[in-house]
């Protein structure tokens, strides 16, 4: 098992990719705190990986919720090894529609929120010799002009993660990020569906975007983040990795 007896939190994780990476986490022999806002959907989670997984319910808006995360998992498990910062706030937004308190939100979930989970569990971290892993988006490098809050949080939390690893490298912490790109969640499904596709969209991608003819599941991202929250890339730390189809810088891609 490559991550027997760890202690991880990995937040957003009552479905889509933050489940996925609960469930392998588990299966390597990780101790999880699965973390969310909907209660029953993280029940259900935490009843199929008991007796290695807690339930912490909690909206990261909250500025006072990151201490009372890491507070869980310390009293569930007594320490934590690894943070995984995967919710996030995906709005669609454009500027004529991104106003103060839509932004607000959108930096307090996706950008406050991880830096003050990890200066809540700093001494734990540095007492394991933790790291935490940041999921970021091929958005953070400049995105669409419907996710312009998103986009500029997903570019801050890349930023925050290069710089947690810089300044954290001498006490032993690490701390990487993973861009992704599209991902067939149940969330994304209903999002594609609500917005006009067919029931059957993901069997039709557009190939600019899936070149495979498939999209990305959460159990490909969970596959990769066992790597990175484990003990087989240390000491790496301050590495950003694009997890998509094409090369993200300099693309060309293929005209029909």
């Amino acid at each position: 098992m490559r991550l027997r007896d760890k202690v991880i939190i990995v937040t957003g994780s009552t479905t889509g990719i933050g489940e996925a990476m609960a469930r392998r986490f588990v299966a390597e022999g990780a101790r999880v705190l699965v973390h969310g806002l909907e209660r029953d959907l993280g029940e259900a989670v935490v009843r199929e990986l008991a007796p290695r997984a807690r339930l912490h319910v909690d909206d990261l808006a909250d500025p006072q919720s990151p201490n009372r995360v890491c507070d869980a998992a310390v009293r569930e498990f007594g320490r934590i090894d690894a943070i995984v910062n995967n919710a996030a706030w995906i709005v669609r937004s454009n500027l004529a529609t991104t106003d103060a308190e839509l932004f607000d939100r959108a930096m307090a979930v996706n950008v406050r929120a991880p830096l003050l989970l990890v200066r809540a569990a700093i001494e734990h971290l540095k007492s394991s010799q933790g790291c935490v892993l940041n999921i970021g988006s091929i958005n953070g490098y400049c995105g669409e002009s419907n996710q312009l809050a998103y986009s500029v949080s997903k570019g801050a939390l890349m930023t925050l993660s290069r710089n947690l690893a810089d300044a954290l490298g001498r006490d032993r912490v690490r701390v990487n990020h993973i861009n992704l790109g599209w991902v067939l969640s149940r969330n994304e499904y209903k999002l594609k569906i609500k917005e006009g596709l067919p029931a059957d969209w993901p069997d039709h991608p557009p190939a600019g975007f899936a070149p495979s003819g498939r999209i990305m599941t959460p159990e490909l991202i969970a596959n990769a983040a066992v790597y990175w929250v484990g003990d087989e890339s240390r000491p790496v730390s301050g590495s950003v990795l694009e997890l998509e189809q094409y090369p993200v810088i300099g693309r060309n891609p293929l005209k029909e």
